[in-house]
């Protein structure tokens, strides 16, 4: 068992903490959202911080799960960040879906008070936070990720390191570009046996157990059909998640025309108000 400092208490986050403090660690939880932070403790117990600096105070492991890059760099960096209440011999574990450059920018600035790093990026949306089900990629050192993976193991169904600092985030780039194009496959399929006249949920049944199946398939093919989205994982998340993808497709000479396309679906999807829906919901422009 650890002493955890755990910062940002959002849908994924908040759940994820309470996984950890269920599992018999000491969690101290920070929030911006203070009343977040007040919720959580009332629910699961721990202890509430005032600053990033103060969760980390004395910690084993110090995990972070907020927005972006910018968002990371406040709670890490500066008189209140993380990095100034961590001990030496600590390991920071940023969840965040973030760039590949950060995630080396703190592998770096870690090393130099000797502390660790692991990126570690999920994979599984709300419900795998929920249920603990969620699929961590990792990147950073291997005694570093060796010492923090039965630490996150309670929210998580697997926990894998990709290679050195910053090889999480770019196998969670990988991720995002290869959800994008899927859900837009899937999106015309369906369209098409919708206008064909098509029982779709017995076609949904049928190819889901062929070569066509997949997550998207199984947890968002019927949804589509009834034409619902309020939930799920927001198409603001996913046009971030892309940009990042992209603007590292650019820097490394790799082409993604699909990735590219889909994000400008999703910019569509955005100026019909859709900011907060699925990112099944793609099938709405068909």
């Amino acid at each position: 068992m650890a002493t955890i400092g755990f910062i940002g208490l959002g849908v994924m986050g908040f759940p994820m903490a309470g996984h950890l403090q269920e599992a018999g660690n000491e969690v101290t939880v920070f929030n911006r959202t203070t009343a977040k932070a007040e919720a959580w403790v009332e629910r699961y117990g721990g202890a509430l911080a005032a600053s990033p600096r103060d969760a980390a105070h004395d910690a084993d492991v110090v995990i972070t799960i907020v927005g972006a890059d910018d968002d990371v760099r406040a709670v890490v960096f500066g008189e209140d960040g993380a990095l100034e209440g961590m001990k030496e011999g600590s390991i920071l574990v940023d969840h965040t879906t973030a760039s590949a450059d950060l995630a080396r920018v703190l592998h770096a600035a870690c090393a130099q008070r000797n502390i660790g790093f692991v990126d570690a990026p999920v994979s599984g949306g709300e419900a795998g936070a929920q249920n603990g089900k969620l699929t961590v990629m990792c990147g950073g050192d291997q005694s570093h990720f060796d010492a923090v993976a039965p630490v996150i193991e309670p929210f998580a169904v697997a926990v894998t390191r990709i290679g050195g600092a910053g090889s999480g985030q770019l196998c969670k780039m990988v991720n995002q570009l290869s959800i994008a194009g899927l859900l837009q496959g899937l999106s015309e399929g369906i369209a098409f046996g919708m206008k064909a006249g098509l029982d779709m949920d017995i076609v949904l049944d049928v190819i889901s157990k062929g070569a066509a199946g997949s997550w998207q398939m199984e947890n968002r093919g019927r949804t589509m059909v009834a034409d619902e989205f309020e939930f799920g994982f927001a198409v603001d998340w996913m046009r971030k998640d892309l940009r990042i993808a992209l603007d590292q497709a650019h820097s490394v000479g790799a082409s993604v025309p699909i990735g590219a396309l889909v994000d400008q679906f999703y910019a569509q999807i955005q100026s019909r108000g859709g900011n907060r829906w699925d990112t099944s919901s793609l099938i709405r422009l068909l």
